[in-house]
């Protein structure tokens, strides 16, 4: 702080220097051109009242004049035009002993009244001898008199301006030799501060710009301040200090980068890592197992690596933020004659403000697993098949033998059949059920696709279960967007996922809850959802819930069949099924179908 404010005082006396120099002429010149303007003023006002005045003597002198020589002159306006003679030469007087200088007047009263005298005298019964010629003689010395103070008024003026302009010459060049010394001093200060402070620090900036690229070996300057001498000592233990510190920070991250390596090829799936450019930055080691691929294939497209064209416009689609809205299909890649499926997830890295860095995407290998989907699905379908006979036959003769049996209504038989009753249709439903979903997955299963009101869809399905909600005390609403385009679709197949989702919400659904029937329409798709207030579903279990054979919530019934059915049903359409659910406030599941 001491040496800062050294350099402060420094600075602030060159500039107080070169402001007081300044100041000082300004004020200077400021006086002299005050001082010759009131001199000039003076003087100029005291010779116009010396013309005036003569002007009105030389006037009042003809009139007399011409009274006096008159036959018989009027002594009253003779006496008048007298007086008002001496007042005015009484005010000249007066104006020369005020200013100080001249006598004109003083000398004028004395030659005025040598011409009344010789008026007098020229006035008498018998004047003298040459009285007349005195008269004109005293009369012309009092006029040339008058004319030669009007003259020496003129001259006075003209010297007046004569000076004024050789001083107000003088003030001019006094001020230039100021402003002179105001550059003279502003030079040799600016060239002293700039000798001192402007080569050390553009040497310091430098020497950050070099810091800021990375390169701490720098050259300090060394100054004849010492000011700049310990700003430069600072800097200089400032780059230090960030050198060491980025020391410890690369030292921080290749460990971080050797963890973070660690743990990526400990990864059960392959991973790829992908730039905002959508290539291939890093793939770990079993990703390379998985491809067959080395790190030569780094830097290319992914679509141009596993020659999926598609894939590109699904990685930019990632790369924007937006979403696959169906689960991709399985890659096939032959790897030394082997032929593998692998199932792969695209997921955008995100920095911490919200943009998009780029783009990683999991593969996992499913070659077995399908392979035993495959079978599962075939040995489903075929046992379907072969059990559909028998079990039908076994049907129709359980129902001729419930014709012709004779049991009463309340009797142990009649009890007995009605549950082999049911459990022989239950059998039937899941027998269709398998069949149904073989033939789905196994693509046996077609489409009869024509003009579907998505209202009157929602209508039927409320219709179908009105019953069995009004029995349940639970109420059926119907919320759809006004004016919804018709679906190209399947309308007996979508009334089967409809039917299949109202019987799960009746069956979690407590008595007096409610279930909404909704539609709407997004973009290029319409979504129809079935959402309840019930049970919920817990969140560990709705990864699970559209896969077959698998059951979820406390109340259970059937093969598990109905969601894995309703999924193939609607992706078969080219749509999407979901679920949002938070356990305890309701599940809502929803289909996405294309227009």
């Amino acid at each position: 702080m001491k040496l800062a404010m050294k350099l402060r005082t420094r600075l602030f006396l060159s500039i107080s220097a070169l402001i007081t120099v300044a100041l000082l002429g300004l004020i200077l010149g400021l006086v002299s051109v005050m001082q010759m303007a009131k001199t000039q003023e003076s003087l100029i006002r005291s010779n116009f009242i010396t013309l005036d005045l003569g002007l009105k003597l030389r006037q009042s002198l003809g009139d007399q004049l011409m009274m006096m020589l008159e036959q018989r002159p009027d002594p009253a306006a003779l006496q008048a035009s007298k007086q008002r003679y001496f007042d005015l030469l009484d005010q000249g007087i007066a104006h020369e002993q005020r200013d100080g200088h001249g006598t004109g007047f003083s000398q004028a009263r004395g030659e005025y009244q040598n011409l009344l005298d010789a008026f007098d005298q020229s006035q008498q019964a018998s004047p003298p001898p040459g009285t007349k010629d005195k008269l004109t003689d005293t009369f012309n010395v009092l006029r040339n008199g008058l004319i030669a103070e009007h003259k020496q008024a003129l001259e006075n003026i003209s010297t007046s301006e004569h000076k004024s302009r050789e001083r107000a010459l003088l003030i001019a060049g006094l001020l230039g030799l100021v402003g002179l010394a105001v550059l003279i001093i502003g030079f040799v200060t600016a060239h002293g501060i700039a000798r001192r402070f402007g080569g050390p620090i553009e040497a310091l900036a430098k020497a950050a710009d070099k810091i800021g690229q990375g390169d701490f070996e720098v050259t300090l300057p060394i100054s004849s301040a010492a000011e700049m001498n310990q700003l430069t000592r600072r800097f200089g233990i400032m780059a230090e200090a960030l050198r060491q510190h980025q020391a410890t920070n690369i030292d921080e991250l290749l460990a971080g980068q050797q963890r973070l390596q660690a743990v990526l090829d400990s990864i059960d799936d392959g991973l790829l890592m992908i730039d905002r450019q959508g290539r291939l930055e890093h793939l770990n080691p079993v990703a390379q197992r998985q491809l067959g691929w080395d790190e030569e294939r780094l830097g290319q497209g992914l679509g141009e690596a596993l020659m999926r064209p598609e894939l590109d416009e699904q990685l930019q689609l990632v790369l924007r933020g937006g979403n696959l809205e169906r689960a991709p299909e399985d890659l096939e890649v032959e790897v030394e004659g082997e032929l593998r499926l692998l199932t792969y997830s695209l997921t955008p890295v995100s920095h911490t403000e919200g943009h998009i860095l780029g783009a990683v995407m999991v593969l996992h290998d499913v070659t077995e697993q399908r392979a035993f989907e495959r079978v599962r699905s075939e040995f489903v379908l075929r046992a379907s098949h072969e059990l559909r006979t028998p079990v039908t036959g076994m049907h129709m003769a359980f129902g001729l033998f419930r014709e012709r049996a004779k049991f009463a209504a309340e009797s142990r038989e009649a009890d007995l059949l009605d549950t082999v009753n049911e459990e022989m249709q239950r059998l039937m439903q899941l027998i269709n059920d398998l069949l149904n979903f073989s033939r789905y997955q196994n693509g046996l299963q077609k489409l009869t696709l024509g003009p579907c009101d998505v209202n009157d869809l929602l209508e039927h399905a409320r219709a179908r279960f009105a019953e069995l909600a009004n029995a349940q005390n639970i109420e059926l609403l119907i919320e759809a967007q006004a004016e919804l385009p018709r679906l190209y679709a399947d309308q007996a197949q979508l009334e089967r996922v409809l039917d299949n989702l109202l019987a799960n919400a009746l069956r979690h659904t407590a008595e007096g809850g409610q279930i909404r029937l909704q539609a709407r329409r997004h973009g290029e798709r319409v979504i129809v959802s079935v959402e309840d207030n019930g049970e919920g579903i817990a969140y560990g279990q709705q990864g699970r819930i559209f896969e077959p054979f698998v059951q979820v919530g406390r109340k259970k019934g059937g093969a598990g069949l109905g969601l894995a059915l309703c999924k193939e049903i609607v992706q078969l359409h080219g749509g999407r099924m979901g679920v949002y659910s938070r356990p305890g406030q309701g599940t809502q599941f929803y289909m996405a179908l294309p227009l």
